[in-house]
């Protein structure tokens, strides 16, 4: 069962595109003022096809959604980051193959039940959202604006604030909507790393405090994600799995240059199996241990995919067959950082998907 998890795909046939439409970008129109509300871009009938061929518990989306260079792919004009930051929501989820998407402003700050709620209503009831908890809470250390550490977090991990700040808001605001409640756990200070079974203790102890999401939220779940390859070593994954298996919450696919590839980290899922997917596809593995900001400057405004990584999406699309395809739950959101355009990212890993998926597998209730 667990090795049938990831079969191997057949060759793709039709390639997605990696560009953004010409004709529209050739004929963007300029929007001024205020609007109240975002235009979404056309919907294209390879995107309408693209979505039907997938499982229907394969939600796939992007992080974050506030990206002016979606134009003519998202958006059906050109619009500031401020304006699509606040009205952006209902474009970006009338695309056939956004499903969900990445919360990471509440990482930088906890929001209110209303403003969770406020979010929920701006998309369809078959909406799903992966939200990150703050750096509060995930964080061990207190960082100033540069990212530096300045002094050790004294609520780091803690069950109550967890609870308070992010479980509860999140799951009375976004209600059924919620996908994927993540803890993604910062990169570590030595000290921690050297005592990695007394980390996941701690976070054990956390996650068998929070409230269950199964009542409020049939499709929620909860995930770890970690920044420091040796918190998925070989070594630590039995205690990591027998945890997450003790607290009935997930592994988070993290991939980023800091972690290991997705290969080396499959190993988590499979002990974990069956279970759900939750993935942040968040940055190119070849931008090095500390790449956002080189990634940003090189792919920015994130209008076309300028770094493709062929083996991480196929490898990535299996996973999501195996489970989705089993009648689970599988969250992916991909960041403009992975390629250089998270939207076009989505599009080619829904192509890889369908492509990998046989004509017979697809029956109603989602079942290979």
């Amino acid at each position: 069962m667990q090795d049938a998890l990831f079969p191997d795909l057949p060759p793709s046939g039709s390639k997605a595109s990696l560009t953004k439409p010409q004709a529209t970008t050739n004929a963007r129109a300029r929007i001024k003022g205020d609007l109240k509300h975002v235009q979404a871009a056309q919907i294209q009938a390879e995107h309408v096809a693209l979505a039907a061929g997938l499982p229907p518990l394969a939600r796939l989306g992007t992080s974050s959604w506030s990206y002016p260079g979606w134009t003519g792919l998202v958006w059906a004009h050109d619009v500031g980051e401020s304006l699509l930051s606040r009205h952006g929501l209902p474009a970006y989820s009338q695309h056939p193959l956004m499903r969900t998407v990445s919360v990471d402003r509440t990482f930088y700050r906890a929001l209110s039940v209303s403003q969770y709620a406020a979010y929920a209503e701006q998309v369809p009831d078959d909406f799903r959202f992966i939200v990150k908890a703050p750096s509060s809470v995930c964080d061990a250390l207190v960082r100033d604006d540069k990212g530096r550490g300045l002094q050790h977090n004294p609520v780091f991990l803690d069950a109550a604030l967890a609870e308070q700040e992010f479980i509860r808001p999140a799951l009375h605001g976004l209600r059924y909507k919620v996908g994927a409640l993540v803890f993604q756990v910062s990169p570590l200070p030595p000290e921690w790393l050297r005592q990695r079974d007394k980390l996941l203790k701690h976070l054990q102890a956390l996650l068998c405090l929070l409230p269950a999401l199964r009542p409020t939220a049939p499709d929620g779940v909860i995930a770890v994600e970690f920044r420091d390859a040796a918190m998925v070593a070989p070594d630590i994954i039995p205690d990591l799995v027998a945890m997450l298996r003790e607290v009935g919450a997930t592994y988070c696919l993290g991939l980023h240059a800091r972690m290991p590839p997705i290969e080396a980290q499959l190993p988590i899922l499979r002990g974990l199996w069956p279970g759900p997917l939750v993935c942040r596809w968040n940055l190119h593995r070849r931008h090095g241990t500390y790449g956002y900001e080189d990634a940003r400057a090189i792919y920015a405004p994130f209008d076309h995919i300028q770094d493709a990584d062929e083996e991480t999406r196929q490898a990535l699309a299996r996973v999501v067959l195996g489970t989705a395809g089993a009648g689970l739950p599988a969250y992916v959101s991909i960041s403009n950082k992975a390629e250089g355009c998270a939207p076009l990212s989505v599009v080619a890993l829904a192509q890889a998907i369908k492509d990998g998926r046989h004509p017979d597998s697809a029956r109603p209730d989602g079942q290979p």
